[in-house]
Parts: C-alpha cells; sequence; structure tokens
C-alpha cells in the first residue's frame, strides 16, 4: 500500500516549501518558511515513525540544519542535494540512512555510469537512492539536474527504470513542473512508475489532499510512495495535515 511518506526541504539555511520550477541561482518563488528548524521536523517524524523521509539541501548554507536534522534521528532519514562521491560516505557517517543523488551522476549533461559505479562503490547499493526527478516534455519525461533548470536527454522510461533499479535501493522522483503548485499530482507519471517500478519508489508533486493519497495508491497499486509537502498543515497548508497522514499510514499497516 501506498505511504505517506516526510520531507525538510532547506533552502538559505531555512526549513521551506518552494515551488520546484522556479528554483535556480537567485533564489525562488517560496509557499512557506517556517520558524523552526530541521530539527523540530525530524523530532516530530521520529516520534510518529514517520520512515523514509527525506532531507534536501537546495543549494548552498543548508549544511547545518543537515547535520542537525541527522543528529536528532540517526538512522531515520534520507539526504539528498550536493552529495557527490566524496562527500556521501560523511552523510551515513553522520547519520544518514540513505544518501540521495542526482546532478553528480551526470557529465555534461551525459548520465555516467562511471559516476553511479563510483558513488555506489563509496556507499553500497543498500544506502543508495537515485533522484530520476524530471520535467515533462511533449509525452515523455527527461531527468531534470541543476536545481531542476536543465533538463537532460536521458529520459524516465520503463527502460531506464528497470535498468537503474539494480543499481539502487530506492528512487525518488520529483516531479518539478508540479511540485509546490498544489493543483493534483502527474497521474501519468505515477501510472508509468506503478507499472514499471521494482524496488521502493517515492513521488512527490503537487499532491493537495488525502484524496490524492488515495490516487497515487490506486494507479500505482500500491507501489509508490507519496511525499506532501506544500499542502501539508505543518508547512502552512491547508489540504490535509499531518495526523491524517500518520492514520492513513498506521491504517494501511494494520
Amino acid at each position: 500500500m501506498t505511504q505517506f511518506r516526510p520531507c525538510i526541504d532547506l533552502h538559505q539555511g531555512k526549513v521551506k516549501q518552494i515551488v520546484g520550477g522556479s528554483l535556480n541561482a537567485s533564489g525562488a518563488q517560496t509557499n512557506y518558511i517556517s520558524e523552526y528548524d530541521a530539527a523540530h521536523y525530524a523530532k516530530l517524524y521520529r516520534d510518529h515513525n514517520l520512515t523514509g523521509g527525506h532531507v534536501i539541501a537546495l543549494g548552498e548554507g543548508n549544511q547545518a540544519q543537515v547535520e542537525l536534522a541527522l543528529k536528532t534521528w540517526p538512522q531515520g532519514l534520507q539526504v539528498g542535494g550536493g552529495v557527490n562521491a566524496e562527500n556521501a560516505a560523511a552523510y551515513l557517517e553522520a547519520g544518514a540512512s540513505h544518501i540521495i543523488v542526482t546532478s553528480y551522476l551526470f557529465e555534461n549533461d551525459q548520465f555516467s555510469w562511471e559516476r553511479l559505479d563510483r558513488i555506489k562503490s563509496e556507499v553500497g547499493k543498500q544506502h543508495l537512492v537515485l533522484d530520476l526527478s524530471c520535467r515533462k516534455q511533449n509525452d515523455s519525461w527527461f531527468i531534470a539536474t541543476n536545481r531542476w533548470q536543465t533538463v537532460t536527454s536521458t529520459e524516465v522510461s520503463e527502460k531506464t527504470l528497470l535498468e537503474l533499479a539494480t543499481h539502487c535501493d530506492e528512487f525518488l522522483i520529483h516531479a518539478a513542473d508540479v511540485e509546490g503548485l498544489q493543483a493534483g499530482i502527474d497521474s501519468d507519471l505515477v501510472s508509468l512508475l506503478g507499472r514499471t517500478v521494482t524496488i521502493p519508489t517515492v513521488y512527490a508533486g503537487g499532491a493537495r489532499n488525502i484524496a490524492d493519497l488515495e490516487k497515487v495508491n490506486e494507479l500505482s497499486k500500491g507501489k509508490v510512495d507519496l511525499t506532501i509537502g506544500s499542502a501539508l498543515d505543518i508547512f502552512g497548508g491547508n489540504g490535509i495535515t499531518l495526523d491524517e497522514c500518520i492514520k492513513w499510514n498506521n491504517r494501511n499497516n494494520d
């Protein structure tokens, strides 16, 4: 069954919710800036046993908050954003359960199998999450790097998903075009994932209420989990409460 997965998105040293497609070197369109630090959310997720959540550092200036989250819940969170073969092992040592990579896997906008092998040898397949966050072009989706601004030639297709699944423990896939808009999930992308993925997979982007959890569960036949950000009450949203998400997970774990 589809599970709710929590998140902590960090931008300029603050916990924020942003519109994904707006993120660039100069800033981003922001839906919410929290008065609380990353430790507050890590403790909240820990106390409610909301496992498999991700901490994403969007740009520079977030290292202290990442470390604070990991210290608060060792082995309870995955970490992504600026991860490469040189620093990946340090995040595991600091308490991350997994490291998440995207941009590092590309050289000159081309997917690098050499880099994938290198980081896999550093952390082990069992600690590696491949972030295949993407943008839609015509009727296909292509992995987007560089704060989701650079659309690569690597398609999120059945072939890609099946091939990469043998090299990692999970997939994380943000639909960057709808991220933060609270206008509904990308149903076609979720359906593609549901009929293809063979490993745990988390989708993020556009979720706005409990009906979207039900929809992801239906479209993916329970094979894809869902992250909800801007619509969640703990991030200033009014579409769904964390309590509803906890009850959903508990009900579907019975």
